[in-house]
């Protein structure tokens, strides 16, 4: 039996995702997000509307495949098997429009990625962790919607997190900062943004306080930093009118400022918050010096 034959067999009808506020609604469609905010199971919620023969769903990121070899034979195995109308390729980083080109037959093929990723045909869905109204729905532990909001506070927006033990939510929030991350210096760098989550430093500052203790180019450390801004793990919030002044530095879920000090910065965590909730809303957000 080949890999894709195998893979055929998953089935998602006995797994139940909470549902979101965003869905898939097109049929050719790119879901992009940072890591763990819950594209995987926007995937399986769509694909458990449809017959398991249907759909093909493959994890781009099973280290048990090989991508060339899975690639290689696709094409081959979708004409075998004409009864597969759709493909979900998940933690899909980089495709080519040719390749897609060799199975536009299909009603509908779905991708993820937490990389910038432009197809011909193909609608843009973003994704970002839970807010807090999507968080209650989630969080069936607590009572009251009071215990909750703690709970939303202390551990965070993960969709995931709320499945863990309290004694190993922190823990597993400091294993997801290492996954975001490919190598020891993106993972420090990574840190020190963190570290500075609602604080006013440019990245030259960032920089110049990384070089004290790691030995790195300027233009690998920028590179790494776009790279953050890219994946929206890391977001720079602008003053307002003033382009130049330092960036309020926010990242994509403010109880990771925890994980990475042992001070406890309330006001920047709320802040933090703050922020995530209003960049579902509106397009472009700035701070003032005088508005908290």
């Amino acid at each position: 039996m080949t890999t894709l034959d195998k893979l055929y067999e998953i089935n998602f009808d006995k797994i139940f995702p909470l549902q979101r506020k965003k869905e898939i609604k097109n049929n050719f469609t790119i879901i992009k997000g940072a890591s763990k905010s819950g594209k995987t199971y926007l995937i399986y919620d769509y694909l458990r509307q449809f017959d398991t023969s249907k759909y093909l769903y493959i994890d781009l990121s099973d280290i048990r495949f090989d991508y060339d070899t899975i690639f290689y034979n696709l094409d081959r195995f979708l004409i075998e098997h004409s009864q597969i109308e759709i493909l979900a390729l998940d933690n899909c980083e980089n495709i080519s429009q040719k390749l897609l080109e060799n199975i536009n037959h299909l009603k509908s093929i779905i991708l993820s990625t937490t990389n910038n990723l432009e197809l011909n045909n193909f609608k843009l869905l973003e994704l970002f962790p839970l807010d807090f109204e999507e968080y209650i729905l989630f969080d069936t532990k607590h009572q009251n919607t009071t215990n909750s909001f703690n709970s939303f506070l202390k551990y965070g927006n993960f969709p995931e997190i709320i499945q863990f033990n309290e004694n190993k939510k922190l823990q597993r929030n400091q294993e997801i900062l290492k996954l975001i991350t490919n190598s020891k210096v993106e993972f420090e760098i990574l840190k020190l943004f963190i570290s500075s989550s609602g604080e006013l430093k440019s990245i030259y500052q960032l920089f110049t306080t990384f070089k004290r203790q790691y030995k790195i180019s300027k233009d690998m450390f920028y590179k790494t930093a776009k790279l953050f801004q890219d994946q929206k793990v890391i977001f720079l919030c602008q003053k307002y009118q003033s382009y130049k002044a330092p960036k309020r530095i926010y990242s994509y879920n403010y109880a990771l400022l925890d994980t990475v000090t042992i001070n406890k910065k309330f006001n920047n965590i709320f802040s933090n918050m703050i922020f995530l909730e209003l960049n579902k809303i509106y397009e472009n957000i700035y701070y003032l010096d005088n508005i908290d």
